[in-house]
């Protein structure tokens, strides 16, 4: 399993996990490296799959199998108490290593969060004139934006053929997301994101040949039936940062943590790290020094 570890100057600084999301990997965080690590020891993962953290060579590679390894990899470095940042997907694994070890996790901050209301009205009612607009983004992102959380979840191993076999249908995969995904404020992706960032990410995928074994993990979740069954309220403090294109939903984040920090910007998308480096990096900092 792959990481970057980037140690503080400062000995007393807190131990940071961060995870990323799909289709991202840990570069899109050297942005923010210089500004946390004033404050933290940084641990960069690279996902399970994805990256120098792949090929897998075994399937049941769940979200906590993830955060399962993700603590020994906390533990083998010697960090006893640490936080965990996740983005997107990552912010799911963040929200588990909390749950699984409460009395490790000091705290968990999560952008890009995708939170899922129930079927009961009570959850509709009295909602923002903003979270409503989280909302339908949410409905237009489930009736037209989810053909690539589809296919990588019914027929991975189908995609990757092709996606390792050409590097532009490599690109194409990934910046589509990433023109749908960051501030719509960027005309092209590029606008959001530098293009040699954009282009590293990308390439880290391809020569590494985790096509396929990153769209896998979409068939983890979606056929692991403790992904979808009730969870316990985890008791680590959670820290919500929202970019514009966010469709997280307070009163459904409590549902998976105390949320003691709460966050909405003004720009930047999902990729909030390698987009507003300097809004994402203020507001880790924020929420772990009001631990």
């Amino acid at each position: 399993m792959h990481f970057a570890h980037v140690e503080s100057t400062d000995p007393a600084a807190i131990p940071l996990l961060i995870t990323h999301d799909w289709p991202a990997s840990f570069a899109l965080y050297l942005p923010v490296v210089e500004a946390l690590r004033e404050h933290f020891h940084l641990v960069l993962m690279s996902n399970p799959g994805i990256a120098w953290s792949g090929p897998l060579t075994a399937p049941g590679w769940t979200t906590g199998r993830t955060a399962a390894a993700f603590h020994e990899v906390m533990s083998r470095l010697g960090y006893e108490r640490y936080g965990v940042q996740g983005t997107g997907g990552g912010g799911a694994t963040a929200v588990e290593m909390g749950r699984q070890e409460p009395a490790k996790v000091i705290g968990v901050h999560v952008n890009g969060h995708i939170t899922i209301p129930s079927d009961d009205p009570a959850d509709f009612a009295d909602l923002t004139e903003a979270e409503q607009a989280r909302l339908r983004r949410l409905q237009e992102f489930r009736d037209d934006k989810m053909g690539f959380n589809i296919i990588q979840s019914t027929r991975p191993q189908t995609l990757a053929f092709g996606l390792h076999d050409s590097p532009a249908g490599q690109l194409a995969w990934i910046v589509e997301k990433f023109q749908e995904w960051t501030d719509p404020a960027a005309v092209l992706p590029e606008d959001a994101v530098d293009r040699d960032l954009l282009l590293t990410n990308v390439s880290l995928y391809w020569f590494t040949g985790t096509a396929g074994s990153s769209a896998n993990l979409y068939w983890e979740v979606a056929h692991d039936p403790a992904a979808w069954a009730p969870k316990p309220k985890s008791s680590v403090p959670l820290g919500v940062a929202l970019g514009v294109t966010d469709v997280t939903i307070r009163r459904y984040a409590e549902r998976d943590a105390p949320v003691t920090h709460w966050t909405e910007l003004a720009s930047g998308g999902n990729f909030l790290p390698a987009e507003q480096p300097k809004l994402f990096s203020d507001d880790v900092q924020a929420f772990f020094g009001s631990l």
